[in-house]
């Protein structure tokens, strides 16, 4: 998964503007990102998902297995939006039972994050821009 993240990035890296938030788990990811060439984006994330699914495929000897099932973007509607986003791509591992606490997921931005706007400023935006039902039924 150290691998993955890093790979992923590196694809973010070639097409974004910004990478905000993401959140790597066993069976799916998320990201937060600032692009001007999503389409490009896009279609750099399918390469990859082409190149990642052929190497697991070849370590698990299940050549023809269906590793990625869909992609999909939103865009950032407003600030509450963005901020209640980056709190939900943050929360998956705890939502999914991988761990208590964000920061406790290694392949996760939360940690950056925390870095960058304290304990208490993070707090602040949980509670300001919490997550509710945010993400219901599509991110499973």
């Amino acid at each position: 998964m150290t691998q993955f993240e890093a790979d992923i990035l590196q694809t973010c890296n070639d097409f974004c503007l910004a990478i905000h938030a993401w959140c790597i788990l066993p069976n799916h990811y998320h990201l937060v990102v600032k692009s001007e060439r999503i389409k490009e984006l896009r279609h750099g994330l399918g390469l990859f998902h082409g190149r990642s699914s052929f190497t697991w495929n070849g370590e698990d000897q299940q050549r023809g297995r269906q590793v990625w099932y869909n992609s999909f973007e939103r865009p950032i509607k407003s600030e509450r939006h963005f901020w209640a986003t980056l709190n939900y791509v943050h929360h998956n591992p705890v939502h999914h039972g991988y761990v208590q606490r964000w920061q406790d997921w290694p392949w996760l931005s939360a940690a950056i994050f925390l870095e960058s706007v304290g304990k208490t400023k993070a707090e602040a935006i949980w509670k300001e821009y919490p997550i509710l039902d945010y993400g219901k039924k599509w991110d499973i």
